[in-house]
């Protein structure tokens, strides 16, 4: 089954908005990455400052090569959590977050709705 990687950043109320501006920008960078599954930015509603970025992939193998590759390259001219955007251009904007880590967990059980029945003709 699927790998999950989730990334924890620990992201101050004041750079919020910065961060999420970033993610925006690169929308679309990860879908296309052999073996990507899903992806998803969650925000903290309440108790936390800590921001998890969500994917999901075909296998380890996957999300190593996505991370030597295209997450490389962004990361280097400035990604997420580094992006240049109008705030920095030409120059490597400050991280959004104050720390980081990985998660990472294997899909042992997955579920999703069961469409309803079609009506029966008489």
């Amino acid at each position: 089954m699927s790998i999950v990687k989730i990334n924890v950043l620990t992201v101050p109320a004041e750079q919020r908005e910065v961060l999420e501006r970033r993610f925006a920008s690169r929308a679309g960078a990860v879908e296309s990455s052999d073996g990507f599954e899903w992806f998803e930015l969650l925000r903290p509603v309440e108790g936390t400052d800590q921001y998890l970025v969500y994917t999901r992939w075909r296998d380890e193998a996957a999300f190593q090569a996505w991370m030597e590759g295209p997450m490389k390259a962004a990361h280097q001219g400035g990604g997420a959590a580094g992006a240049a955007d109008a705030e920095g251009a030409g120059e490597r904007p400050k991280p959004a977050s104050s720390s980081a880590a990985v998660w990472t967990f294997e899909v042992v059980q997955q579920a999703a709705p069961v469409a309803p029945a079609a009506p029966e003709e008489h």
